[in-house]
């Protein structure tokens, strides 16, 4: 069995010329190319697929190969699967597979019978040998059930070389191409294809209950990269579609991949915190200005003018809430196909890698659930004295008692692998209630101030900006009015063990 360990990015079409003039190209060793054509094999019900194999010829220089692969780990893109190749003369041959689970499904005779070609790939492959590394370049298609997708990729894999090596070269090519981590491999698109399956937004999963059997920073990793790959996930929603969910679904993940930096902070290297949160909280915030823009037109300015369709003052502020919405989601856009996305989310898989090379828990150092109980006191202390000072109709000190709910509440999330009792479920569903609430006030308390930064100094359009409000006006006293004793429960809440 060989291990296959790959980093696999995105490279826009338009920019193939500008890579293949990359100057990092002439250093190196080796440089071939050849077409690949694939055929990935499963049953009419894709059993195979659910158990997380794939069955794949590839016709190579004249020869066919036949290949499997299993599931494998990933973090961050770069993804390590146990893979085994083998000659094939004319039938399945499965019998050089040393692993019996997987060579007895392949084997079974309701699956061997039953085998049949479900999607092919074709592409251009060209290689190019770097110490310990290969670099291909792949520029073809994917076609299933008479339906076809380009591809248009870089795959780096690891030879004989280091993880850190892989993600070096990467960065080095990403500093002027606009390369993304991809997360997907051809055959899991060629499936997707295949069941015409539609795409939607990744929210945040349940974490593995083995995280609770790690040490304090390995833990820390694994939930890193959770986090990090919800956010690349949910970055080709964005590019082409415009169902805001995306864009909301890749907040969360970089709200939650600041807030467990932030929790694991007193483990971590100085220099790790001060070159990822600033960066984030950036990257966060120019996505907040898109969905800022989607909550007002969506859930302020869209109830009322459907209420009062025969008020033009609403229809012209709506058109300007609209057009500054486009604006603002073209602008994402070029941030999410620029450079600079990819160099961020490549530096944070490199620096969570070197945190495996460099750091280790040492046999002093707390274990998982002593280190959990010190952080999640320090959380449960903050929201009680933010609590104690909040004021009803002072939106700074909700807006910080907000951002502590939301923090407690995902470091909840982030140690519930230890600690899945109903106490636990109990206590995140009344933070996530608090959140709520506080959430809607805050949205309507920023609404404020967009209506108002979008009507100017137009007379007619302030008055609209007077209607809503008006509008709106018995919901946020009804908030309000609810406030009080949500407040009073938040500075009583249960000790955390």
């Amino acid at each position: 069995m060989a291990k296959e360990i790959e980093l696999k990015l995105a490279l826009p079409e338009a920019s193939q010329r500008s890579f293949l003039r990359h100057p990092l190209l002439r250093e190196a060793t080796e440089k071939h190319g050849g077409r690949l054509v694939n055929i990935y094999y499963d049953t009419a019900d894709l059993a195979l697929r659910r158990q997380g194999i794939a069955l794949r010829l590839r016709r190579q220089q004249g020869r066919w190969l036949q290949t499997v692969k299993c599931s494998g780990a990933s973090a961050g893109g770069l993804t390590t699967r146990p893979e085994w190749e083998t000659p094939y003369r004319g039938q399945f041959d499965f019998a050089a597979i040393d692993d019996p689970g997987v060579r007895g499904r392949l084997a079974r005779p309701k699956i061997l019978t039953r085998l049949t070609p479900v999607f092919e790939t074709s592409f251009l492959r060209t290689t190019w040998h770097f110490q310990g590394v290969l670099l291909m370049l792949d520029r073809g298609w994917i076609a299933a059930a008479g339906r076809r997708q380009a591809i248009s990729e870089l795959e780096l894999e690891v030879s004989d070389g280091e993880i850190a090596t892989v993600l070096a070269l990467a960065e080095q090519l990403a500093q002027q191409l606009p390369l993304a981590p991809a997360l997907l491999s051809k055959a899991e698109r060629g499936y997707r294809l295949f069941q015409a399956a539609p795409a939607s937004p990744i929210k945040a999963e349940a974490l593995p209950a083995e995280i609770a059997r790690l040490a304090p920073l390995a833990a820390f990793r694994r939930i890193a990269f959770a986090c990090l790959e919800q956010l690349q996930a949910n970055r080709d929603g964005v590019i082409g579609s415009e169902d805001p969910e995306y864009i909301h679904q890749m907040r969360v993940a970089t709200r939650r991949l600041r807030a467990c930096i932030r929790v694991f902070a007193p483990l971590l290297p100085p220099s790790f915190t001060a070159s990822l949160l600033p960066p984030l909280r950036e990257f966060m915030t120019r996505l907040g200005e898109v969905r800022d823009l989607d909550v007002l037109l969506a859930e302020i300015a869209s109830p009322v003018t459907a209420a009062l369709p025969a008020e033009p003052r609403l229809a012209a502020l709506a058109g300007i809430i609209t057009d500054r919405r486009h604006h603002a989601r073209a602008e994402a856009m070029r941030l999410l196909t620029a450079p600079k996305y990819g160099q961020l989310t490549l530096r944070i898989a490199a620096l969570l890698h070197q945190l495996a090379e460099n750091g280790n828990d040492a046999v002093a150092s707390p274990t998982l659930e002593e280190f959990a109980g010190v952080r999640l006191r320090r959380l449960r202390r903050k929201l009680l004295r933010l609590a104690g000072a909040a004021r009803t109709h002072d939106p700074v000190s909700l807006h910080a008692v907000r951002i502590a709910v939301k923090r407690l509440r995902y470091a909840l999330e982030f140690f519930a692998p230890i600690n899945r009792g109903k106490a636990r479920y109990r206590l995140a569903d009344r933070l996530a209630g608090v959140q709520t609430l506080l959430g809607q006030l805050n949205d309507l308390a920023s609404a404020g101030r967009l209506l108002m930064d979008c009507a100017g100094e137009d007379l007619r359009l302030r008055e609209a900006v007077t209607l809503i409000g008006g509008w709106h006006g018995p919901r946020h006293a009804q908030l309000i009015e609810q406030l009080p004793p949500l407040l009073a429960e938040l500075t009583a809440l249960p000790r955390l063990r």
